[in-house]
């Protein structure tokens, strides 16, 4: 009976071993072939890409750490009331908006924020200086070769559904032809220059003839989009757009040397393959 159970138990211990056997180890710390895994499955990228991602990861832990960066509560709170602020809402809503959209609890968001800061501190310290504005005709160039970036709705013709109930808007999106005295409907056109950026953004990702998910009203209810029609694109030229390609530019320099960075010690010493992505 046991000579039966034997092999069973010892080939699921080495499967379990493999699973979370140590892939890479970068700087002392270890990149196991589950993390490769979960980072494929959530990113949807190859085992390969995946390892990049991770070691990346693992060089800037490592670079946080031996430049010191620290990011104090008070950064972080700063933080989350300018983002409350940006979409209407107070700190309590925006942490309730969060949880209900990404299921994050407001210390799991503090702490992802936190590692945002840091990251931008170390950012900033290595590219910053490295990095020059663009010229005039830099950015004019980025703008004719990128027009489609820059042309927008000028408005959208929607349906606002609002209710004190985040479950019964949930209800109405499943079925649209559900009536119910909690929803209040509104039709109305918005100009695409008088709402919100986060709520532009959230109507130009829709497709017609659907729901926006559900999003906080700032009056302590909830409110979602049924996008009708979405009026002709407009293209603003390029001075209106000026600063926000200014920023483009400036970001894909800023990621350039860090790239060249990180790249750079990734060649280093202080990176160790025990298992490449092709071996699993």
């Amino acid at each position: 009976m046991y000579k039966l159970f034997l092999p069973f138990i010892f080939v699921a211990t080495l499967n379990a071993e493999m699973v979370d056997g140590v892939a890479i180890v970068v700087k002392g710390n270890a990149i196991t072939l589950y993390d490769i895994k979960k980072e494929m499955r959530d990113s949807r990228l190859s085992a390969e890409q995946a390892s990049d991602v991770l070691i990346r990861k693992k060089l800037e832990e490592a670079e946080i750490k031996e430049r010191r960066i620290n990011i104090t509560t008070d950064e972080v709170y700063s933080d989350i009331k300018q983002s409350a602020s940006r979409n209407g809402l107070s700190v309590s809503e925006f942490y309730e908006a969060v949880r209900n959209s990404n299921g994050l609890s407001s210390t799991e968001l503090k702490d992802k924020i936190k590692e945002k800061l840091q990251r931008q501190k170390l950012y900033s310290a290595i590219a910053y200086s490295e990095v020059s504005q663009p010229s005039d005709s830099e950015v004019e160039d980025y703008y004719k070769l990128n027009k489609e970036l820059f042309s927008r709705p000028s408005s959208f013709k929607v349906d606002i559904y609002q209710s004190a109930n985040a479950q019964r808007l949930q209800e109405k999106i499943t079925n649209p032809m559900l009536y119910s005295p909690d929803i209040q409907t509104n039709e109305q056109i918005l100009p695409y220059d008088r709402i919100s950026p986060e709520i532009a953004s959230l109507l130009t990702k829709t497709p017609l003839s659907t729901f926006t998910p559900i999003v906080p009203d700032g009056k302590g209810g909830y409110m979602c989009f049924y996008v009708k029609e979405v009026e002709s694109a407009k293209e603003d030229g390029v001075d209106s757009v000026k600063n926000q390609i200014v920023n483009m530019i400036m970001a894909q320099k800023r990621e350039q040397v860090l790239g060249d960075y990180f790249e750079r010690l990734r060649h280093g010493e202080d990176i160790k393959t025990i298992r490449t992505p092709e071996s699993f």
